[in-house]
């Protein structure tokens, strides 16, 4: 084999090692951007399960929330039902009330006139007053009492009404309180609406950079599978090349062995002749003797 065609094997080996050598840094490189994309899909991914199960929590508590509006509102119209049917019957007690003070010429309220009346008799026990001033008060008190006695009549619906005012007064602070709630309620129903769609949209952003990162790993997956099998190609290709090298080696080496062989026969043979003839031997030609000794 010529010399230009060992310098060409030789050119093709060093320029096998620097392209394995580059497939390699490309392949580092390439397996530590693949894997640096895939952790923050893994990181995506746990983002969203978190934000999913915040969704699903806060979903469960809207609904919560608005099924308690829906009982709190039943509970106030309930009230509000009441109270209607409540005023209903005061003005029922007031058409009674009116054609009895009618018929009996009754003004006064007989809660008011008992109380006026005990307020003068305290007066009377308590106060020092004049003769004249006790004769007007008793006066006073007489009149009163036959006024308190007409009253009786109306009395009892005095005291309905009364009552009946009661009444509504209590359904109407329950009403109110049960208004409050539904408010209450309901504000709490809308916030975890709102955060239910804000989530909702942040959980919509990180799954197209989940996937924008799924591609991204995918496409380097793919780039490293090419890129390594380049490099296996060029180390099978190394290695043939350095057969042929080997046997360019073995090839010179068994060359070189045969032309000492040939040359060392040609000795040899110059000695033979010179010892025929009785001719001295020189150091060279004892040495000469010596090594085809030892190939024997």
């Amino acid at each position: 084999m010529t010399i230009e065609l060992r310098k060409e094997l030789f050119n093709k080996l060093n320029k096998n090692k620097r392209e394995i050598s580059e497939l390699r840094r490309t392949l580092n490189q390439l397996d530590k951007e693949k894997e640096d994309w895939f952790k923050k899909k893994e990181e995506y991914s746990k983002t969203i399960s978190k934000l999913i199960n915040e969704v699903k929590s806060s979903k469960k508590d809207r609904n919560k929330y608005t099924e308690e509006v829906k009982t709190i509102k039943k509970e106030r119209e309930k009230f509000n039902e009441q109270i209607r049917d409540k005023i209903k019957e005061v003005k029922k007690l007031n058409e009674e009330k009116t054609e009895i003070q009618k018929k009996y010429h009754i003004k006064e309220d007989p809660a008011q006139i008992k109380a006026e009346i005990e307020k003068l008799e305290t007066k009377i026990e308590t106060e020092a007053i004049s003769f004249d001033k006790e004769k007007q008060i008793m006066k006073r008190i007489k009149e009163l009492k036959k006024k308190e006695k007409e009253a009786e009549k109306i009395s009892d619906v005095w005291e309905k009404q009364r009552e009946m005012s009661k009444n509504i007064d209590k359904l109407k602070e329950n009403a109110e309180k049960a208004h409050k709630n539904v408010q209450n309620k309901a504000k709490e129903s809308q916030e975890k609406h709102e955060a239910v769609i804000e989530i909702s949209q942040d959980v919509d952003e990180l799954k197209e950079k989940e996937e924008e990162a799924f591609k991204k790993f995918i496409e380097l997956k793919k780039k490293f599978t090419e890129a390594n099998d380049q490099l296996k190609e060029k180390l099978i290709e190394m290695g043939k090349i350095n057969q042929e090298i080997s046997k360019v080696k073995q090839s010179k080496k068994e060359a070189k062995k045969r032309k000492t062989e040939e040359e060392l026969k040609k000795k040899e043979e110059i000695i033979k002749e010179k010892m025929k003839k009785g001719g001295k031997l020189t150091t060279e030609d004892l040495l000469v003797m010596q090594e085809l000794g030892g190939q024997e």
